[in-house]
């Protein structure tokens, strides 16, 4: 069974790891967690974790993400926080941040399985949900979003022990809070699980349509299959598309930079890679015709770009992340043509955000050891 750390003892934790060493330093504002700095409420938290009845009755393994969770779940206040000119401490992102942080350290210093990696990573960037989802515009569509990408039976327990681990004046509504998030789950067949829908296509309708129901099942379906694939430089895309799409065309981002003899470092001209290699694949689109799209595509921002000319065409999209382990992925890197600069990697993934099942009509994922 994985474990961040078998010695859970604070201080042992503090001696191990640089990110929790810099937690006693990073202030928090005393409207809401008069408690003191975020080391003193991390240890709250975890504290009030593991006396939660709840937690008690979960599989071993499940109890050591979760606790790795809490551990992590304000990682990124260090970097965050801000003391305002009128003295109010805030650390706006540092949910978003502590996501990237989580799963930097999860894949590169304390190496964890990859459904653990990213369960915990998306712990950290929901955590807060429960306590403000019903201040979203659509509390609803959150939640269901949110429910394809995290367990919400787990996030509902770390939000509790984040609420229990502060000293503050309204912790009764943020108690009460956490029991209407709760109830929200259930009524939105989300509990614990993602919320299903009736098709991949009633999927997308619902979370890229405004106004849509997540129980709309559209008539028609979209008939032409396109890969997108996914993952860091070196990482075995190339290897994997002569495995399991060799039969279909690539578009490659790589291919056309190197015919038109355009520096990778070039920002300007890969704009121009980029265009030429959206206009080919509007070409197969127009044409009804399966095609691969291969580049890296590790944010999440890039993909929804992507996605979004394809399913203008009326594209069924899977999206094809690809993973090895980071000493493999350098190794791997160091065979290729064109070697991507270690600087440039380290940066690559820092930016990564894994592809969720929210993202495409479908979504396979190929880790290898």
């Amino acid at each position: 069974m994985w474990q961040l750390s078998e010695n859970k003892d604070w201080s042992h934790l503090e001696h191990t790891f640089e990110w929790v060493r810099v937690m006693q330093e990073v202030p928090q504002d005393a409207r809401y967690h008069a408690e003191g700095n975020v080391a003193v409420h991390t240890q709250m938290v975890l504290a009030a974790l593991q006396q939660l009845p709840a937690y008690r009755e979960l599989p071993p393994a499940d109890q050591e993400l979760l606790w790795a969770a809490a551990l992590l779940h304000d990682v990124e206040k260090y970097s965050t926080t801000v003391i305002e000119p009128d003295g109010r401490i805030t650390s706006a992102g540092h949910a978003r941040k502590g996501e990237a942080r989580a799963r930097q350290i999860l894949y590169r210093e304390v190496p964890a399985p990859f459904l653990v990696r990213e369960q915990i990573a998306k712990l950290v960037r929901y955590h807060g949900l429960p306590l403000w989802i019903f201040e979203k515009p659509d509390p609803q569509k959150a939640l269901i979003t949110a429910s394809l990408e995290v367990n919400t039976r787990l996030l509902a327990l770390l939000a509790r022990a984040d609420a229990l681990g502060r000293i503050c004046t309204d912790q009764a509504d943020l108690l009460y809070r956490l029991d209407c998030f709760e109830e929200l789950c259930r009524e939105n067949n989300c509990w614990g699980q993602p919320r299903p829908f009736a098709t991949p296509q009633a999927r997308m309708e619902y979370l890229f349509k405004t106004g849509s129901s997540p129980d709309y099942v559209p008539f028609e379906t979209p008939q032409t299959p396109v890969i997108l694939m996914s993952g860091l430089p070196g990482a075995g895309k190339d290897t994997y598309i002569q495995r399991h799409y060799k039969q279909l065309p690539v578009i490659s981002l790589d291919h056309i930079r190197q015919t038109m003899k355009i520096s990778p470092t070039d920002k300007s001209g890969n704009g121009v890679v980029i265009q030429a290699a959206k206009e080919q694949a509007r070409i197969y689109l127009r044409e009804k015709k399966s095609f691969v799209w291969n580049a890296t595509n590790i944010t999440r921002q890039m993909r929804e770009q992507l996605i979004s000319l394809f399913t203008t065409y009326e594209a069924a999209v899977t999206i094809v992340y690809v993973e090895v382990p980071a000493a493999k992925l350098l190794q791997q890197n160091r065979q290729r043509e064109e070697v991507v600069p270690a600087a440039a990697m380290e940066r690559l993934i820092g930016k990564l955000e894994v592809p969720t099942s929210a993202e495409a009509h479908e979504l396979k994922i190929a880790v290898s050891s």
